[in-house]
């Protein structure tokens, strides 16, 4: 009795052991690992992904650099985060005229106006936007008031950039380095312009009402990868500095980048710089000089066996029409819209097929001046509530992809009408609700 009574004490002993010498492991690594507050927060507001792919490389040139950093998109940005934090760097793109991007949306409604407490915090600024819009950066320069009225105090003045400019790509780069005291490694490169050729050109809707509609087709010199979702940069040389971005309207597979284009026209009645060029004077066979552009935000996202809800509308069916190519099976309810079924059916052969071999499942068209009143996208989600909340339900996917002011905006309160604000905030935490607008 006497051995096991020491037995039982030598087991419970060692056990003790072990349990302090865990203890202490742990304390040592919690001493060793930065506080969350030593990091710097870089929190990104990104509607084509190009501005997380700038907070990204911002975050490892500064891990780069011996300095932790953390990234999130804006709606993940908690109130407790932001008033702990000590150091914070933006990375705000603008959505039309002074809106938030999509992974912001949250951080608009939650955060940005609120009565926080922010004078322990240091930031930067880097607002990405474009010089055409009325609000040029002008989310990015909301999200900069805000944040000095809380009393956070700028480590450098906002760093405003157009179209993506290199020479205050540079800068930011530089600013990096201040912060790290050291070298961060190289600045960003979004890789060079390359050598395409335009290899077909087709005008999609003659007779139309409308603006001119043509598909294009581009060849690259050399292998060339890109998935459904992503964009297209172009440089038109009437203006070499404004880069232009179009939505793919093919995958890999087909060897060559297909794109739909409206000729734009301005008040004197002119075609718009980079479409003019592109659909009337770029000749068949002519070099023009673009670069692939990964846009994450429009990617298919997690599940890729989801169901996908795709509405767009004119030149919006590029998106569309990559999703679809990409994924030949699946369940896929499309809804288009357009002016007259009889001009503005574009690629309407291929969109038949597709509802004949079922790679749609459902197919609504909506050609909004064939009838009175006039009926357009998000009228199909009101009239379809109970349809649209059993695919969401399935765990079906968003996807909208064309025009931001009427048809976007339409949608986007047909879905809060339908399932409820509540419901597509969880959509957009989730990733499943996307959008390539313009």
């Amino acid at each position: 009795m006497t051995r096991w009574i020491a037995a039982v004490l030598v087991v419970a002993a060692y056990a003790a052991l072990c349990i302090a010498a865990m203890r202490a492991h742990r304390r040592r690594r919690a001493s060793a690992a930065p506080d969350d507050d030593e990091h710097v927060i870089v929190a990104y507001g990104s509607q084509t992904g190009f501005a997380e792919q700038l907070a990204r490389h911002a975050a490892r040139s500064l891990h780069g650099a011996g300095v932790p950093a953390r990234v999130m998109a804006l709606s993940d940005l908690s109130t407790k985060a932001l008033e702990r934090a000590r150091r914070a760097l933006f990375v705000v793109s603008t959505s039309g005229e002074g809106d938030p991007p999509d992974n912001a949306v949250l951080f608009a409604r939650r955060l940005l106006g609120a009565d926080l407490a922010l004078s322990g915090l240091r930031y930067g600024m880097l607002a990405l936007g474009d010089r055409s819009y009325a609000r040029y950066c002008g989310f990015g320069r909301s999200v900069d008031g805000w944040l000095r009225e809380r009393g956070a105090q700028p480590m450098f003045e906002r760093l405003d950039v157009d179209s993506g400019d290199e020479a205050a790509l540079r800068t930011w780069h530089q600013r990096l380095g201040d912060l790290a005291g050291t070298d961060v490694g190289h600045a960003w490169d979004a890789g060079e312009f390359a050598p395409w050729r335009l290899v077909e050109r087709r005008w999609l809707n003659r007779g139309s009402a409308g603006g001119a509609v043509f598909h294009l087709e581009l060849q690259p010199d050399g292998g060339r990868s890109w998935q459904a979702g992503d964009l297209l940069q172009v440089v038109a040389p009437g203006d070499p500095l404004r880069p232009r971005d179009y939505s793919i309207a093919s995958v890999p597979s087909d060897g060559r980048v297909h794109l739909l284009v409206r000729q734009q026209r301005h008040a004197d009645g002119t075609l718009g710089v980079a479409s003019g060029w592109l659909t009337r004077d770029a000749a068949i066979g002519s070099e023009v000089r673009a670069r692939l552009r990964p846009n994450d935000g429009f990617r298919i996202a997690g599940n890729e066996a989801r169901p996908l809800i795709l509405i767009g509308n004119g030149t919006g069916l590029a998106g569309l029409r990559a999703h679809l190519k990409a994924r030949p099976s699946g369940r896929h309810w499309m809804i288009f819209g357009e002016r007259n079924a009889a001009h503005d059916f574009l690629h309407r052969a291929e969109i038949e097929a597709w509802r004949e071999r079922k790679v749609v499942e459902r197919l609504d068209l909506v050609f909004s001046r064939d009838q009175a009143p006039r009926r357009y996208v998000q009228h199909v989600l009101v009239e379809s509530a109970r349809d649209v909340r059993r695919w969401l339900a399935d765990g079906a996917a968003v996807y909208v992809c064309g025009s931001r002011d009427g048809m976007a905006a339409g949608v986007h309160a047909a879905l809060i009408e339908v399932a409820g604000a509540n419901a597509v905030e969880q959509l957009l935490q989730e990733g499943r609700y996307r959008r390539d607008v313009y």
